[in-house]
């Protein structure tokens, strides 16, 4: 059994041991209570209700979000009814945003016996203003017959048996209001049938003080925790005690009866009438008070009530909580603290989930957004119409000059643009704090961009991608082979090696271009000048790389022995020329076979998987891979070695003039070949825009930060070739 306690307005005398955990608990409502029809005054405009058997109401728990259910406690030392007896209100379900929802007061409540168990029960005052009229003769029609009860729980004893739904019992509560509501939750809560009359005795009857102890011992007897006295109370314990009076009297003058005079006869009851007229007066006096207390209690659960749900909305819209969020913690009666500690914790998990990598939202973006995505579609279509499709918001912009789209952005950003010129259009246009220098900023770097990518680049197969971390030079070794392991005579000694190694050094370099999108173009409605244009830049970036990386075969640089990549004492060129055919590619294949490590013996046997010849060549070597026709003999078959092969055919191997080389790559993921990199962050063409100022319009840059060297000359293999 766990105990789940929350501060506690009772005393330590009354208030039940907490021991574990402290909480604080929202304001409940549970519509388990029941007008009682037959025990309706219609001249006081009362009627008594059952507003609790304790049945389990099935509960989320706002922390955890498990179900459980819910049993309040009617132990009498488990309920605080000090908030019904001092004058609660009848509200109209629950309505306490206004004195208009105020429909009655609670004049007296208390905790009865029901069989072996208790239930709550509550005599309930409804008011005679003219909107409240309807409600009460629906009640005394019994057609309105449900109440709920708000309350708070100051400590739970919580179960949870095996297999079982959790039980959380309320063993400290107080209920704060009641309400007429619709619809009931409590089976057991009905209408309680009337209580018997009591025997009237006539005035002057003779009675005997046995027969009178006898006829109240048979009368139930209503105990404290069942009547609770309040002013009410006190007139009928004062009518009571008048009445005991009147049989005292009595039985000790029954031994001589008392004649009653004529005029007694007549008029029986008006000593009586009397008497009533004058208990109605004090009644009408009390009954005064208890509604000028009532409407008090009611104007501050109204306070209360409005502070709590404008500040609980207030938190949401703050944090960007969607407002159903508020509004679930509005109608379930969360108490402010809580509810704002738990719009928190939402706010803090959706913060964890978001990504922190660019990407683009499907749903959930502003007009504002809507309208730059569709433009910057609108315009791109333009462009390539086969590539970029238009969505349903850039048909609106389809046909849009490029100044009737700066005339749209300047009225939508609130500028007065009747009267003023194209030229003024695109200037201001282009100097304002509109989206409109952004779109074409993005519809640039999109268009060279995707140029870019674009662009065939044959050397990624042949070359193995680094990162550098910044500009310095960077060093690569070249790891040699392990020693060769000697033979250990017996009682000999293990000789010591160590591994050959080299290294090469090369940094990345800075590229770039500025591109100026000017009034003029918007003016003349160019789209070229931002998007054909950067798109050229685009394919040139992608041709720097090429450059770079071709440069380094064609050229023959030294490497760091001061010996050049392709050269006979690397054992990896062909000094005299030969044509591209089976025999000599067999020899070639194994050349770099029988290459050795950098200490000169251990034979490396690498294999080659990259054929790279001149575009010159490009058919020759597609021909001598692709044969799969049976030779008419053996001296003209192609190996399965060969014709595994893969043909890369670059124009930038082409000589001027003269013999056409070609030669065999080796897979860098066997052994280092080329090495290029980009400067980290920076993965290919970059692009920054910025308002211009070297010219009249927005300026972007395009950059590039690149760089390659050889590592490795064992994985390259050159033959210089015969002229065609």
């Amino acid at each position: 059994m766990t105990k789940i306690a929350a501060p506690s307005e009772r005393s330590a005398r009354d208030r039940p041991p907490t021991t574990d955990g402290i909480i604080d608990l929202p304001l409940q409502t549970r519509a388990d209570v029941r007008l009682q029809g037959e025990s309706i005054d219609a001249e006081a405009r009362t009627v008594e209700v059952v507003w609790s058997t304790g049945a389990a109401v099935r509960r989320r728990d706002l922390w955890t979000g498990k179900r459980y259910d819910e049993v309040l406690s009617l132990d009498p030392r488990h309920v605080d009814l000090s908030r019904l007896n001092g004058g609660a209100p009848l509200l109209n379900t629950h309505g306490a945003f206004d004195l208009a929802g105020v429909i009655g007061v609670v004049e007296r409540a208390w905790i009865a016996k029901n069989g072996d168990g208790y239930e709550g029960r509550a005599s309930v005052r409804f008011s005679a203003r003219e909107d409240v009229e309807p409600l009460w003769q629906d009640v005394r029609a019994g057609i309105i017959r449900n109440v709920s009860v708000g309350y708070v729980v100051r400590a739970y004893e919580v179960s949870e048996p095996d297999g079982q739904m959790p039980v959380w019992r309320a063993v400290d509560w107080q209920p704060l209001e009641l309400s007429a509501v619709p619809v009931g939750a409590d089976g057991g809560a009905g209408f309680r049938q009337s209580q018997p009359l009591t025997p009237c005795r006539l005035i002057g009857a003779p009675q005997s003080p046995s027969s009178n102890r006898a006829q109240r011992a048979q009368q139930p007897e209503n105990t404290e925790m069942d009547q609770p006295m309040t002013a009410a109370g006190t007139d009928a314990a004062d009518g009571a005690a008048s009445r005991q009076a009147d049989e005292d009297t009595v039985s000790r003058g029954s031994a001589e009866p008392t004649e009653i005079p004529e005029t007694a006869m007549a008029e029986p009851h008006a000593q009586t009438r009397s008497d009533n007229a004058t208990r109605e007066q004090g009644n009408h006096g009390a009954q005064q008070a208890l509604a000028a207390g009532a409407e008090d209690v009611a104007r501050r659960v109204v306070a209360e009530e409005r502070g709590r749900i404008a500040g609980i909305y207030d938190a949401a819209r703050k944090l960007g909580i969607d407002p159903a969020v508020a509004d679930t913690l509005v109608r379930d009666g969360v108490a402010l603290d809580a509810a704002r500690g738990l719009l928190i914790d939402q706010a803090a998990e959706r913060d964890r989930q978001v990504e922190t990598r660019p990407h683009i939202c499907s749903g959930g973006l502003d007009a504002r957004e809507v309208r730059r995505g569709a433009v910057e579609t609108a315009l791109l279509h333009r462009f390539d119409p086969h590539r970029h499709a238009l969505s349903e918001p850039a048909r609106e912009w389809r046909g849009y000059s490029l100044i009737e789209m700066a005339r749209a952005f300047l009225e939508g950003e609130g500028v007065r643009v009747r009267g003023l010129s194209r030229d003024e259009i695109a200037t201001r246009a282009l100097h304002t704090t509109s989206d409109f220098p952004a779109i074409l900023a993005a519809v640039t770097n999109k268009t060279l961009r995707d140029a870019y990518e674009a662009a065939p680049r044959t050397f990624p197969p042949i070359a193995r991608r680094a990162t550098a971390a910044d500009f310095k030079d960077m060093h690569r070794l070249q790891l040699g082979e392990a020693p060769q392991l000697e033979k250990v005579n017996e009682a000999g000694e293990f000789k010591r090696g160590s591994l050959g190694e080299g290294k090469e050094s090369y940094r990345v370099e800075t590229w770039g271009k500025v591109i100026g999108i000017t009034r003029q173009v918007i003016i003349n409605d160019d789209l070229d000048a931002f998007t054909r244009i950067p798109a050229l830049f685009g394919t040139a970036a992608a041709t720097l790389e090429s450059d770079v990386v071709w440069g380094i075969v064609t050229s023959n640089p030294a490497m760091a022995d001061g010996v050049a990549l392709f050269h006979a004492s690397h054992k990896n060129l062909v000094g005299t020329g030969t044509a591209l055919d089976v025999a000599n590619l067999g020899k070639a294949r194994a050349q770099m076979a029988k290459q050795t490590g950098l200490d000169g013996k251990t034979v490396l046997n690498i294999r080659p998987a990259f054929l790279v010849v001149p575009s010159s060549l490009e058919l020759t070597a597609e021909q001598l891979i692709a044969q799969n026709l049976v030779p008419a003999k053996s001296t003209d078959v192609v190996p399965a070695s060969i014709r595994s092969l893969a043909v890369i055919a670059e124009p930038r191997l082409d000589p001027a003039s003269g013999a056409v080389p070609w030669y065999l790559f080796a897979s860098p993921s066997s052994i280092d070949t080329i090495e290029y990199a980009y400067l980290e962050g920076q993965d290919g063409v970059y692009i920054e825009t910025r308002m211009g100022f070297d010219v009249d319009g927005v300026e972007v840059k395009a950059r590039l930060d690149f760089g390659a060297k050889a590592i490795d000359w064992r994985g390259l293999h050159k033959n210089v070739g015969v002229a065609p």
